[in-house]
């Protein structure tokens, strides 16, 4: 004979377990169901993020022909290392995978935005076809792109990320301006209209 209490417990879980009664067809039983509609349940709501205090720059008035724009080569790198650049406040040295085999060495100035750690791994964008620019004893060989707003007057920077699954030296496809896929996958942070910024 149960005890009183573990009784009891076995009582309420049967009552539970016949309170659910499931409305789809399709489910191969009850249990699969229920179980299918806690997770549901379980997991975390969507992030609702706030824009309503962001400002942004006002947009170029000048057109760039589709020629002139074509010049730059935008690939997706991978950061394989990322430390700060010592005697620099500002600079994080990038080591990427361009897709090349070769390491990239890219410097950038978001060190107040990020730290070194949080960008290993990341895929980003860089433009990888401008001319190498000294900087801090190192060269420089790209830039990498990032959105910039105003919040409450305080300056935001968000680094162009991609979906881990594009591959390193994917290039942006330049040659269907009216869709660029490339850019479909950029974190959600970043979709609102901020001006996007190339960072060196």
């Amino acid at each position: 004979m149960k005890p009183v209490g573990q009784q009891k417990k076995a009582e309420k879980s049967a009552e539970a377990s016949t309170d659910f009664e499931c409305a789809c067809f399709t489910c191969p039983s009850q249990e699969t169901c229920k179980a299918a509609h806690e997770a549901e349940k379980a997991a975390p709501a969507e992030e609702k993020i706030d824009f309503s205090n962001v400002e942004i720059e006002p947009l170029f008035k000048d057109f760039v022909d589709f020629e002139t724009f074509s010049k730059s080569d935008f690939r997706a790198v991978k950061v394989l290392a990322c430390e700060a650049v010592p005697k620099s406040k500002k600079l994080l040295k990038f080591t990427l995978d361009d897709g090349t085999g070769e390491p990239r060495t890219i410097l950038s100035g978001i060190h107040a935005f990020y730290e070194p750690e949080q960008l290993i791994g990341k895929t980003c964008v860089a433009i990888v076809n401008l001319p190498p620019r000294p900087m801090m004893g190192m060269e420089s060989c790209g830039m990498l792109l990032s959105a910039l707003h105003k919040e409450n007057c305080e300056e935001r920077l968000n680094l162009l990320q991609l979906d881990p699954h594009i591959p390193a030296g994917a290039e942006e496809d330049q040659q269907r301006p009216q869709h660029h896929a490339f850019y479909d996958d950029f974190d959600d942070h970043a979709r609102s209209p901020h001006f996007i910024s190339a960072r060196r």
